[in-house]
């Protein structure tokens, strides 16, 4: 919790699944060349996963979210590893099982988690209708609340804008389920970024600022104006514009377009607050993920931010509880409702 009244819903979170198996799976598929049929619902010993594996795993990243004081959590795939390069007759077994590991995480701790499915995108495909029957088993089987959308899953730029027709058959089950996507980078196979450790880091920079400006500039909100959508990572990158200028879109995105506060960086997390107003933020960490350094000001790790938030002095008490609360619950409700640090421990 904030405080008393205030839950803190973490609206950017990622599986947490035991150790190995992923990395031995992905080898047995690309060896054999056929698709995986396994289910990680199962004990399957060969991939370090069962019921102790997995009740250590999900510990471990519980014991995070209490330190951070973070009450639940929208988890999806891991980006980097959602290998939308992979051949199409292989990515649709992948992205099953990945979601398959997803919802054992949160049938371990159903108080804490909420799932958000990953896609077998295929950019050379006509439109996404083949990721269709993807959504409706998450949510209809597995109770999935959001969807995950890399804006260029083949890593080399080759996907329609995220304000194409192309993109329809996906708003329009988001839509129809009132649940959110989360427009996440992932892979980046631009041979000029090799000198770059953890390079994928900058092709989540360009892939979710330009998918911001399309978002503005294009129709998508026009064609389905109640599509609910969260760009992670602030959005990538901030505006240099004035709000006034027409390099920036001048329509209302204020109950379509969402921006996380997945900055690590304090005086950048300012900055990308502070123009969008506390309308448009919602509270997202990525913990466990990639900002566990330690802050030497404070010896705590990068990613807890629910104490800097708090401390901003241009943000109102009712403006930090959007930020905590209220922008995540808009955005996926069933988030809201799950009973989080108040649950079972």
């Amino acid at each position: 919790m904030y405080n008393a009244n205030v839950k803190v819903l973490d609206i950017h979170g990622h599986v947490s699944a035991p150790g190995g198996n992923g990395a031995q799976l992905l080898g047995q598929m690309l060896a054999s060349n056929t698709p995986t049929r396994l289910d990680p619902h199962n004990d399957l010993p060969n991939l370090n996963m069962n019921e102790q594996t997995w009740a250590a795993s999900v510990k471990r990243h519980t014991d995070l979210m209490d330190d951070h004081n973070i009450d639940s959590q929208l988890i999806g795939p891991r980006p980097f590893l959602m290998l939308g390069w992979m051949q199409p007759h292989l990515l649709p077994g992948w992205t099953r099982f990945v979601n398959n590991m997803i919802h054992k995480q949160c049938l371990v701790r159903p108080d804490r988690f909420a799932g958000a499915c990953q896609l077998p995108q295929n950019p050379g495909a006509e439109d996404t209708t083949h990721c269709v029957a993807e959504i409706d088993r998450c949510v209809k089987e597995l109770g999935f609340q959001g969807i995950y959308l890399s804006p260029d899953p083949a890593g080399d730029r080759t996907s329609p804008g995220v304000d194409t027709r192309y993109w329809d058959p996906i708003y329009a089950k988001a839509v129809e389920y009132n649940i959110p996507i989360s427009v996440h980078g992932t892979n980046c196979t631009d041979p000029r970024l090799a000198p770059i450790p953890q390079n994928y880091q900058v092709g989540f920079l360009w892939e979710q600022f330009l998918a911001t400006q399309l978002y503005m500039h294009g129709d998508a909100f026009e064609r389905f104006p109640t599509l609910k959508v969260l760009v992670c990572h602030c959005g990538g990158s901030l505006d240099r514009f004035i709000k006034s200028d027409n390099h920036l879109g001048q329509k209302d995105y204020s109950k379509n377009l969402f921006f996380d506060t997945n900055a690590l960086d304090l005086d950048y997390l300012e900055a990308a607050i502070k123009p969008r107003t506390p309308k448009q933020p919602a509270f997202g960490t990525e913990t466990p993920g990639s900002g566990g350094a330690i802050r030497p000001e404070t010896g705590r790790p990068g990613d807890d931010l629910v104490p800097h938030i708090g401390a901003m002095p241009f943000l109102s008490e009712e403006d930090k509880t959007l930020i905590f609360q209220t922008n995540s619950a808009y955005l996926c409700p069933a988030l809201d409702k799950l009973t989080g640090r108040a649950g079972v421990n």
